[in-house]
């Protein structure tokens, strides 16, 4: 069996060019804003022009390799062109590669594969439909079904959440920039606080903390006059991720449920990019042994970069029949075949303890951090999902995201990037393809430290 390290195209970083972007990158990047349309945003804040990828290392047009500390936004869990999962992608586009939604022994697997990841008590309560092949498209599914199931309309949504750009689900997102100028999106979303115990929106520490921002849900739905009438569904992420990777306090998804299933309110899950293994299990929620009703997936699930999504829903929250939902490319051939192949690489080289020994590492070395710069307010995270918030001042938590702008540009220009996000773009998010080896989380680490230091050294940037 081969080791990890031989599905990277290597195990550093590597910069030729005088400045990133390089010469042949300035020209694409340019070439790209005259032609394409002005949506593009992830060149805007890592600009560069990609040639080829390989496990955790991307390279560009210029020959410079850089450590991918992103993954496609959380897409690449097994890593950019693993070749394992590549051979049963090959295997499948020589057979059948679209199919609508007739049943192939290719997506009875895909389902196999899913239902058997659950726990082996609860598996056979639950079910999978595919629909369209983005996370937004699970999102509307979701909230479709619940909205079918119960005859009510409104929705509670969670602040920090993100669930997609199509109009259900940007009504979901809590970020108002995304929808300022959007007047008639979805109807009857309510949003209430995430755990977010770093800025509890009930001004508790964790000394103090009673739960109260489940115990809020509580109040909602037993006070008539809270204002919002009783929702057909709650909608929140296991592990919020744009809104800055943050892992919920324990037990907290435990309550919601409990809360939710005591006033006949259904439990929505998304999934869409802290499942599937990021977090060191097949679902976030498994961290609890706190399934929901209804489960959003994609991202991940589709191997090496292949579009997927799809709903793991309970038997008992059928609402729909035929064609009541349906996609042209829902279930896709070759995305499911790519699903199988990760599935069986996840298997057989144990990347769930991998995720975990490399967690371990990347915290720990991230807390040591915190030793020598007063500006790292807290790192937090679950598997490979990790958040580093940066505050002016430790006590008042002021956001410094001059800060963080500064260290993405550090990073790129010595070959690591990664995303910013959070509340107040205040948060380096590390999202890693799950395969990284020992040698490159030090790698990256290396460059992330040498970039803080760069950082703190830079008066214009000082408080």
């Amino acid at each position: 069996m081969k080791r990890l390290a031989e599905f990277h195209l290597s195990e550093q970083a590597r910069i030729v060019s005088d400045q990133i972007p390089g010469k042949r990158s300035k020209e694409l990047l340019r070439l790209q804003e005259e032609i394409e349309g002005a949506v593009v945003s992830y060149p805007k804040s890592i600009p560069i022009a990609i040639s080829h990828a390989k496990g955790a290392i991307i390279e560009d047009v210029d020959g410079n390799r850089f450590i991918d500390f992103f993954a496609c936004a959380g897409v690449v869990n097994v890593g950019h062109c693993n070749e394992e999962v590549l051979e049963e992608v090959t295997r499948q586009q020589k057979q059948l590669i679209h199919a609508l939604d007739f049943p192939t022994e290719t997506k009875m697997t895909a389902i196999t594969n899913i239902l058997n990841n659950l726990p082996a008590s609860q598996r056979d309560e639950f079910k999978v439909s595919f629909g369209g092949p983005t996370g937004s498209d699970a999102v509307e599914a979701a909230i479709k079904l619940a909205k079918l199931k119960t005859g009510r309309e409104s929705v509670i949504a969670f602040t920090g959440g993100y669930h997609g750009m199509t109009s259900t689900a940007l009504a979901l997102t809590s970020n108002t920039a995304f929808r300022d100028r959007l007047q008639n999106l979805a109807a009857n979303i309510h949003f209430i606080p995430y755990s977010y115990c770093y800025r509890c929106s009930f001004g508790q520490h964790k000394e103090t903390c009673k739960m109260e921002c489940a115990r809020y849900l509580k109040n909602i739905l037993e006070d008539s006059h809270a204002g919002i009438p009783k929702p057909a569904a709650i909608i929140l992420e296991p592990i919020q991720g744009e809104g800055g990777n943050i892992v919920p306090k324990e037990g907290y998804l435990t309550q919601l449920i409990r809360i939710a299933h005591a006033h006949g309110v259904l439990v929505i899950f998304d999934e869409v990019q802290c499942g599937f293994f990021r977090s060191g299990e097949f679902l976030a929620c498994m961290r609890e042994d706190a399934l929901p009703d209804i489960i959003t997936f994609s991202k991940g699930f589709g191997g090496v970069g292949f579009p997927i999504s799809g709903l793991i829903y309970r038997k008992s929250v059928e609402a729909w029949g035929p064609g009541a939902h349906i996609g042209t490319f829902r279930g896709n051939q070759v995305s499911l075949a790519a699903c199988n192949g990760a599935m069986d690489f996840i298997r057989r080289y144990d990347i769930k303890s991998h995720v975990k020994e490399m967690s371990t590492y990347l915290l720990n070395e991230l807390e040591a951090l915190m030793l020598d710069c007063d500006y790292i307010g807290e790192v937090r995270g679950e598997g490979l999902m990790i958040g580093i918030e940066f505050v002016k001042d430790r006590d008042t938590k002021e956001p410094y995201p001059e800060f963080v702008k500064q260290m993405r540009d550090e990073c790129l220009q010595r070959g690591l990037i990664f995303e910013v996000g959070g509340h107040f773009d205040n948060v380096i998010r590390f999202v890693p393809p799950l395969i990284i080896t020992k040698k490159i989380a030090a790698a990256a680490m290396g460059i992330f430290r040498q970039s803080l230091n760069v950082t703190l050294a830079d008066t214009t940037i000082a408080t």
